[in-house]
């Protein structure tokens, strides 16, 4: 049940969410470690999450403002709340679309289009390589190769959403 996912947007619960999951940072910092730069990397990121493109340094590499971030993040989101509006061919509850756009907020637009994540939501027999649609979510665990705690948390957050509607950050 629920509604075609084109035209849908994140609620606010799934706003507040996402943005306590991505913590506000107001300094540039590297997206694998955390750790603050002042010089720009690939991974250079401010605000909620927002990827800094190298041309963009000069703008972001003295720090931005929460108004600034809040900015950020919602032109970041849309091409998200796209991205499951085109991938996703049934209907959803609020909740389901909110958990798919978070999810797809971190793995990125290509992934989540490829993902069997997809597939499985879209049409629950069919064939991918996990047993079932959680176990297809939640092996998206890995950074470099390498199971992640905080992106095993975040999965399980996310799957909260998406099959019970609880919006709690771990």
């Amino acid at each position: 049940g629920g509604f075609a996912p084109t035209g849908m947007s994140v609620s606010p619960d799934g706003v507040a969410l996402l943005k306590a999951v991505e913590q506000l940072r107001l300094e540039p910092y590297d997206d694998q470690t955390g750790e603050a730069i002042d010089q720009w990397a690939a991974g250079a990121t401010v605000g909620f999450g927002h990827l800094i493109a190298k041309a963009d340094w000069g703008t972001y590499k003295d720090g931005i403002t929460e108004a600034v971030a809040n900015a950020l993040f919602a032109t970041d989101l849309a091409p998200f709340e796209a991205v499951v509006g085109a991938g996703i061919s049934v209907g959803l509850q609020q909740y389901e679309y909110d958990a798919l756009v978070i999810f797809a907020f971190n793995i990125g637009k290509s992934g989540f289009g490829k993902s069997s994540v997809v597939r499985l939501v879209n049409d629950p027999a069919a064939v991918t390589a996990f047993t079932s649609l959680e176990a297809a979510w939640k092996a998206w665990n890995k950074s470099q190769g390498k199971v992640m705690k905080g992106l095993d948390n975040r999965r399980h957050c996310e799957w909260k959403v998406y099959t019970v509607a609880i919006y709690v950050p771990w």
